[in-house]
This record gives structure tokens, C-alpha cells and sequence, in this order.
């Protein structure tokens, strides 16, 4: 692991291989960890960076609220470290909307683009009450707010089958400190929509989605893409498939970043 110091936070990430720069974030209550089964197949052709986003794994907290755009500018920060100009980005759920927000402000750094079980869509007001509803329970019982987040994250079918992998998920949601939860659930609440950079930008993009997604609706989070080029990958798992599916997108990435 290695680290910078951006706006008086300590940035912690790791930088390995060689190639094509791939940048790949978490999403909530993940950390830079949840990557290490891809690495060694990512790395025989590509160089991969991965980073913990404010409040998650090492990475301190910087404030009540992380916005996207505070994580994007974090991403930017070590780029500009390790002299990376461009990248692919990938990002699962939450590093989906870093990765959006990233796109936005710093439009010639992006290469190419996968969300991952993310939407560019903003949060509905129905979510924006659960976000709420979210930062008053964990406030209320830490552990089991963690506990049930992160079984809810798998298809029901899935939950007795990987409950060794999600044991180890939970373990280090646990490393996430009460107040990074918090900023983040205020960041995901109060983003913007960002579907229109989906429509309009020039590179390569790549949809993942589980078509049992308890967290985001299959058909409406499909729908952003209708009229687009963005390339729709569906599994039949839940809101993991870095979990759930694992092999299958392992694959599905090292293709997308072979054809760029």
C-alpha cells in the first residue's frame, strides 16, 4: 500500500504491473481488498491501481459528507502522483458514481468506462429517504447495520451458498468507521444524474448488471442505456458479481480492456 496526503487526508493505494492504467473502486462499506481475486489475472497485461475511497479501508475520513466529487478528485490526486494521463475506469456500485463523477471533471483522462452493479442515474426520492433511514440505524446499531447491509447485497439464493465469502465481506465493512459511513451515504444521497455521459462521451463503455439486484431494479437500471453504445453484460445473480460471478466477469473485464 502506498499513500499521499490530498487536502490535509491521507489517500491510501496500491499501483502494480505494467500497460494499459485500469483504475478500480470499490463501492460502500468495500476497500481496495474486495479487487485481490482479479489482480493476478488483471495484471499480465495491464497496470492496475486501486484506491481506498475517503472513509474506507486506510483511507481517512475528510469531512460529514464525501461527495462523488470529493472521491473524484481524491482518484485524480494519485493519478497525478503515479503521472498517469489516462485510464479505464471501473467501478462497483459506489465506485460506479466516483467513476462517473471522475468522467465529468477530468473528461481527457478517461479511456474507457465499466460500471459495475452502478447506475449514473440519481437517487430517486424513495432512496434518498432509505439513505436517510440508513444513517439513523447505523448511528443507532453499528455492527448489525452491517450485518444486514451486506447480506441484502446478494440474491436470496445466493446468501446460504456464499455465506463464507459473505462473512469475509462483512469483516471488512467492518474496518469502515461510523463517520465514513455516514459521509458516504450523505455523498451516494445528494449526487447528481449523470446519464447524459453515457449518451455523449466518445469512449468505450460497459454496463454490469445482476438481473436479481436487490439493490437496483434490473429493468430500470437497463433503461439509462437504451439508444446508447454501451455494451450490457446481465448476470442472474444479485448486487455482487464480483462475488457472485466472479469468473464470469474476470472475463468479461480482460476482453473489454484488450479491445481498447
Amino acid at each position: 500500500m502506498n499513500q499521499i496526503q490530498h487536502k490535509n487526508t491521507n489517500i491510501f493505494y496500491t499501483d502494480s504491473g505494467k500497460g494499459t492504467a485500469i483504475v478500480l473502486l470499490h463501492g460502500f462499506l468495500e476497500n481496495q481488498k474486495m479487487w485481490d481475486a482479479f489482480m493476478p489475472e488483471f495484471l499480465t497485461k495491464n497496470r492496475v491501481i486501486t484506491i481506498d475511497l475517503l472513509g474506507h479501508g486506510e483511507t481517512e475520513c475528510m469531512g460529514y459528507i464525501h461527495t462523488m466529487e470529493d472521491n473524484a478528485e481524491a482518484v485524480h490526486a494519485v493519478l497525478i502522483q503515479l503521472r498517469i494521463r489516462k485510464v479505464i475506469l471501473v467501478g462497483h456500485s459506489m465506485g460506479g458514481y466516483v467513476a462517473l463523477a471522475f468522467a465529468e471533471l477530468f473528461p481527457n483522462m478517461v479511456k474507457g468506462l465499466v460500471l459495475l452493479n452502478s447506475t449514473s442515474r440519481a437517487d430517486s426520492e424513495e432512496r434518498k429517504v432509505n439513505r436517510d433511514r440508513a444513517i439513523k440505524a447505523v448511528k443507532q446499531s453499528y455492527v448489525n447495520f452491517i450485518s444486514l447491509s451486506i447480506a441484502n447485497l446478494f440474491c436470496e439464493g445466493n446468501r446460504e451458498r456464499l455465506v463464507n465469502e459473505i462473512e469475509i465481506v462483512k469483516k471488512e465493512a467492518l474496518r469502515t468507521p461510523l463517520q465514513g459511513i455516514v459521509a458516504s451515504l450523505e455523498g451516494m444521497k445528494t449526487r447528481i444524474d449523470r446519464e447524459v455521459l453515457l449518451h455523449l462521451t466518445p469512449y468505450p463503455k460497459m454496463l454490469i448488471l445482476g438481473e436479481k439486484d436487490p439493490v437496483l431494479p434490473y429493468e430500470e437500471t437497463k433503461s439509462q442505456i437504451k439508444e446508447t453504445q454501451v455494451q450490457l453484460v446481465t448476470f442472474a445473480d444479485g448486487h455482487m458479481s464480483t462475488i457472485e460471478n466472479q469468473t464470469e466477469v474476470t472475463t468479461v473485464l480482460q476482453k473489454f480492456f484488450k479491445n481498447i
